[in-house]
Parts: structure tokens; sequence; C-alpha cells
């Protein structure tokens, strides 16, 4: 049975290798839009109109700007309107009084590489930008009022209060529509991420008019730095009254045609507490219209002007004649930061962690990022809160652990009978299997005692590679030395021993880069190889073989993980070697370490009857 748990670890291991080669070889395809003019407006069911982009001329990635264009046609797209400054510690940018779009915004925390003088990392840009990505409120015009009544994304509004959007000073934007309706709206940002922006309408003419509050967010085209990595969730992500929806670009653009809408829509509707957006790796842009305010949610494509919109529609309101009418929302645009997001979420945003992508295994990925932004807290390193993890998680494993290294400490010394069975039964397998339970249960010894802490391992494992991969608080995070960033490879190499020499490493992701390895995925083969010398080759000599390259493959596959993971990994071998070897040795068995490390560079001995046939009979030999 002790050949069983080899088989198993070894399928284990192998269907793993298959799943990451697989992946890595055929990634998941990324959309390929047409581009073509937008549509403006169609009327929807209550009369008034959907909201949208006139004809979206922002170039696509690549196209009309060319490569390396992108700030001169950001910067020319800034300067075509008049703007307001935003100012906080966290984010700075400017409001377009074109429309009144929110579409300028930097996070001054996050650089974009580990350069010194790397450029902060650009949330929103403004259209006509490379990637224009921005958010836009206003009003969709129903009876009473025509489309051009209403403020549009051509509106030049009047900054009536307020000069630079900060903390605790809001700015007033109004503009007249000449037809005796005035329209305001005032925003306003915390010291984090979230804009709080109240929409305004007062009717000065002699009969009602109906309207909807709408807020939109556009990106124009695809992200240019998509992952298109199937552990990662990029494109919209939508909580509606308690469900979590998380909507892929193409699964966007292949939606069926929405009547309403016009064009390609996931549309959900009476939702009464929620929030809809767009996320990335680490950042998203969010809607969050008032709870307990009925609203529309929507997540169109304009398969002509290639741009992506999420809505949040409200239902329509009547404005009597000298009547004013107001509406609230906020606006979420900033880092998936999961102290911040917890804090809004606190604060009355509905489910807002589950914005991060904690995948299937949320159930896990959960308390062990809990776990592990605690313990960095708690330590101030993240390499060594990491290594604090595996500690705990193999504390909280090790019953079941002690009970496999137990079993199998015991199946050793049950070999010799083991094999005497199998030379008696000969081919009576089933007189074999008879002979072996029973030896089992004389002594005392489940067989299958090893199989649970390693299938355990598995969910752990892809768990903490989520979270590596997933959370912010792991990009840039540093441990130590050349190791500044635990969410990118292993930046050393062979190839300049490791910095000894002045030599720059490959480039991370290439070819180069997979074959000179670094340190920490040398460490990695080192301790699973030393972890796999605690027991004796098996006696079959296809698997030992496959068991003796096993490390050295690994070692290679892994080299192009995030760090963080093969730190967790070469922390978790160490610990299940010191386990192991301690527990072999309190019941009464010593490990032949150094034996079976010397045994794997042996010849295998021929067999004992050719051995035989090779040597003269008797002490005669031939003349």
């Amino acid at each position: 049975m002790d050949e069983q748990n080899k088989n198993l670890i070894l399928a284990t291991a192998l269907s793993f290798a298959v799943i990451l080669v697989w992946f890595l070889l055929f990634p998941p395809p990324e959309a390929d839009p047409a581009l073509e003019p937008n549509v403006e407006m169609s009327q929807t069911a209550d009369g008034t109109s959907v909201p949208a982009s006139p004809a979206d001329t922002a170039a696509a990635p690549g196209t009309d700007e060319g490569e390396g264009a992108a700030p001169e046609g950001r910067r020319a797209a800034l300067a075509d309107a008049p703007r307001v400054t935003i100012a906080t510690d966290k984010v700075s940018g400017s409001i377009s009084l074109m429309g009144g779009r929110i579409d300028d915004l930097k996070l001054n925390d996050y650089q974009t590489t580990l350069d010194e003088d790397a450029e902060v990392v650009t949330l929103l840009s403004p259209e006509g930008s490379s990637d224009a990505y921005y958010a836009l409120h206003g009003w969709a015009a129903g009876s009473g009022l025509a489309p051009d009544a209403v403020p549009g994304v051509d509106t030049l509004w009047t900054l009536s209060e307020g000069e630079t959007l900060g903390v605790d000073s809001p700015v007033t934007l109004s503009w007249d529509n000449g037809a005796s309706q005035v329209f305001t709206r005032t925003i306003s940002i915390d010291d984090e991420y979230m804009f709080d922006i109240t929409q305004s309408v007062t009717n000065n003419g002699e009969g009602a008019v109906n309207l909807a509050p709408f807020g939109m967010i556009a990106q124009h085209g695809l992200p240019e730095d998509l992952k298109s990595f199937f552990i990662l969730h990029e494109g919209a992500v939508a909580m509606a009254n308690g469900e979590l929806s998380e909507v892929d670009w193409d699964d966007i653009a292949e939606a069926d045609v929405n009547s309403t809408w016009g064009r390609p829509a996931v549309v959900t509707e009476g939702v009464t507490e929620g929030w809809v957006g767009f996320t990335d790796h680490y950042w998203q842009a969010v809607l969050i219209p008032d709870a307990g305010e009925t609203f529309e949610q929507a997540l169109t494509y304009d398969p002509r002007a290639d741009t992506y919109r999420a809505f949040t529609r409200q239902p329509t309101r009547s404005v009597a004649a000298g009547e004013s009418v107001s509406t609230s929302s906020k606006f979420f645009a900033g880092a998936k930061e999961w102290e911040t997001l917890q804090d809004y979420q606190s604060a009355g945003v509905a489910k807002f962690i589950d914005s991060i992508d904690w995948g299937w295994f949320f159930f896990l990925t959960k308390p062990i990022f809990w776990l592990l932004h605690n313990l960095n807290q708690l330590i101030g390193n993240m390499g060594v809160a990491i290594i604090g993890l595996t500690l705990l998680i193999k504390a909280l494993l090790f019953p079941l652990a002690y009970k496999s290294y137990v079993s199998m400490a015991r199946m050793k010394e049950l070999q010799p009978e083991m094999e005497k069975l199998k030379k008696d039964a000969g081919d009576d397998r089933q007189k074999m299997q008879q002979g072996m339970m029973e030896l089992y249960k004389k002594n005392k010894v489940n067989p299958a005692a090893g199989c649970l802490p390693i299938l355990l391992q598995i969910p752990i494992f892809f768990s903490l590679y989520k979270v590596i991969f997933v959370t912010i608080e792991l990009r840039h995070a540093p441990f130590f030395g050349p190791f500044q960033d635990l969410s990118a490879p292993d930046p050393t190499s062979i190839m300049n021993l490791w910095g000894l020499l002045p030599y720059a490493a490959p480039e991370p992701g290439s070819m180069l880069a997979l074959i000179f390895i670094g340190i920490l995925p040398l460490l990695l083969g080192i301790s699973m190889y030393l972890q796999q010398k605690l027991n004796p080759a098996p006696t079959d000599p296809t698997q030992q073989m496959i068991f003796a390259w096993m490390p050295w493959v690994f070692m290679f596959m892994l080299g192009g993980f995030a760090s963080g993971l093969v730190v967790y990994w070469i922390a978790n071998n160490t610990i299940t070697f010191t386990q192991q070897y301690l527990i072999m040795r309190s019941q009464g068995y010593k490990p032949d370490l150094w034996g079976n490390i010397a045994g794997g560079f042996k010849r295998t001995p021929k067999s004992a009857s050719a051995n035989a046939d090779a040597k003269p009979k008797s002490g005669k030999s031939k003349k």
C-alpha cells in the first residue's frame, strides 16, 4: 500500500503539472472587437433616452496614435476642455467641464514599476487618449424634455462653487439649458478613492418635465494592460441584491442585443442594493447608487465604437413646475485595497470586499489573506509573513500529518513482511490483498492515512497562489535583497551567478529566464529533493526515474511563478521535512537520508540470476 501512496502523490503532482503547462501554452483567447462609429441614443419603454457617448473617436490601442504616442495623445485630450483640479494625498487629476466627466485620475501611492523615477499609475483617461476610460453622470430625457435639454457629454458646465476638488473641499458645477431648467452637480471626495455626486434639477418652466438620473463608466476598447490569465477575472463586476456577478469582456461583447438598450447588453433590473463597474488586476471603477433606491444595472457593448459601458439608471422622476429634485450616488475609482474596501463595506457599500476576485475557493482565500495581512502588519515584512503563514498552516494540519508520518514509519517496518507476502502469494492478487489487510489490522496501520494531508494541501496551495496573484498588498511587496516584489518571479539568475557577475539577468517571462533560474527556484528543487530522500527510492524502475526527476522539473516549471508562492513552497517543504524526520525517529525508524541520496547516484544492480549466470560454477573455470 506504500506504493499506492506514492502513486497518489505522483498522480497529483503530474495532474497539477499538466494543468499549469496547458494554461501556459494555451491561455484564454483575447477578444477582437470591430472598430466602427457609435450610435448615440435609443428609447426605453418609459420614454427616456438611454445615454451614450457621441461618436467615440478615441484611438484604439496600437492604432492611430502608435506606440509611444500615448502621453502626447493624453495631453492633447486633456487640453481640449477647461478643467477642475483634483488633489488629495491619494489621488490627483482633473474633471472635464465638457460633460462634467471624471476622466483624469492618477493613484499617487502606486508606481508602474519599482524604478525610483517610475510614473504613478494612471487609472482614468479622457476621450481621445489611447486608453480612454472615464465616468459620466447625468439625466436621461423623458416626456416634456428634448434630448438636448438635458446635460450630455458635450455640455459645457460652469464651475459655480469651489476651486479645487479635495478632501473637505467639494466643487459644484451648473448648467442652464435655456428652456427653464437649471442643472447642478456637486462633487466631493474623501481621503481614499470615493467620490460623492449629488445631482439636482430645478424646473422653472410652466409644465412638468420627466427625466431619469444615470451613471456611466465607459471603457474605449479593451484595456492595454490585460493579463488574460485564467486565474484572474478582468472585465465587469457587479453586486445586485447580494448576488455577485463577474462578466468577462468577451461575454459583454457576445451578449444578446437588448431591445431597450439597442445593443449587446447584460441587464439586471430591480436592484435595491448593489454596484457595478469595471475591474482589472489591481484597480477598479465602480458606480454605487444610494442603498434602498431601486435602479437598473446594464453592461453594454457598442461594436461600432468598440466601447464597453457600465450603467446605473434610476426610475424616471417627474419634476413639477417650480420644484427641484435631487439624487445622490457614489463613484469609486482606485486600488482594491483590502482594508479600504472593508471600511467602505462597513459604511454601507454592500459586500464591497467581494470586488476582489477571491475565486472558487473564497472560503479559503479570504481567511488566508486575512491571516497573511495581519501577519504582515505585525511583522512588517511580507516574505517573513508568508513563512509565518506556512508555519501556522502546518501547525493546523499537524494532527493529520502526525498520523500520516506515523503510518508511513510503521509501514516501513512492515516492508519485509509485505515482500514475503508478495512472494508467497505469487500471481494470486486476492490472496496477497487479504494478507496485507490482515497485516495492517494486526499492526494497527492505516494505509490511507497519508492521503488526507496531501489532499488538503492542494486547495490550500491554489488558494495561496490566488491570494498572492490577485491582491494588491503583494504587489511590489519586498522580502529582502533582490526580492523586492513578491508578486513577480524571482529576479535573480544563474546566468550572472545571482548578481555576482556584471551581467544583466534575462527578462522575466523570456525563455532564458525559464532556463537560467534564480535562487528561490533552486532552493525549491533542493528542498523537494531532500524531502523525497527521506524514503528509499521505489523498487519499480519507472517510478524511480519519475521521482528522481520530479524535483528538478518542478524547479524549472515554477521558476516563472510569483516569488511569494515559491517562498511558501520552500518553507512548506522545509517544515514537512523536519516534521517527518522527527516523527519517524520518534517511532523508532531512522531515515537513512545520506544513504538514500548516495543510492540515487549508483547504477541499478543486475538481478541476482543474471549475476549468478555470469559467475563460474563451483569455483571451476573454463579452459
